[in-house]
């Protein structure tokens, strides 16, 4: 980071969110990405839904090659101050790390699967235990 580089809290970027104002964090930094919106190679919609946010792991997992990764330079505004990202949210990192079913239907049809292999497990043995019987009962 050089001097003259501009440092910005993520609250600042995150103001630039429309589509005549769009700006985007990929990896620390921010870049306005506006006048891209038409020419971006996966529609502007793409650069819009990252808009005022952090959208490192999106430009990454899509695979930008080196020209790309070049191309950010004429759209950079300056830096991020990393004490400014806002750090995830409980409620939703536990509800990620669950593995519980998210909502009622899914419990219910969970419980119903259980009581049905219960009730298959029931079953076989009765069944087992009435040949096994009547079988013993056989004479030769």
């Amino acid at each position: 980071m050089g001097a003259d580089d501009k440092v910005l809290g993520y609250d600042e970027v995150s103001l630039h969110n429309t589509s005549k104002d769009c700006w985007v964090i990929i990896n620390a930094k921010a870049y306005d990405v506006t006048n891209f919106l038409d020419d971006h190679p996966g529609g502007g919609d793409v650069l819009l839904e990252a808009a005022g946010k952090d959208a490192s792991e999106e430009f990454e997992s899509a695979g930008h090659g080196s020209a790309a990764r070049l191309m950010l330079d004429e759209y950079y505004v300056g830096e991020i101050d990393p004490s400014t990202t806002p750090s995830p949210k409980p409620a939703a990192t536990a509800h990620l790390l669950s593995k519980e079913p998210k909502d009622d239907n899914a419990k219910s049809s969970g419980l119903l699967v259980k009581l049905l292999q219960f009730l298959l497990i029931l079953g076989f043995a009765a069944g087992m235990h009435f040949f096994t019987k009547s079988s013993s009962n056989f004479e030769l």
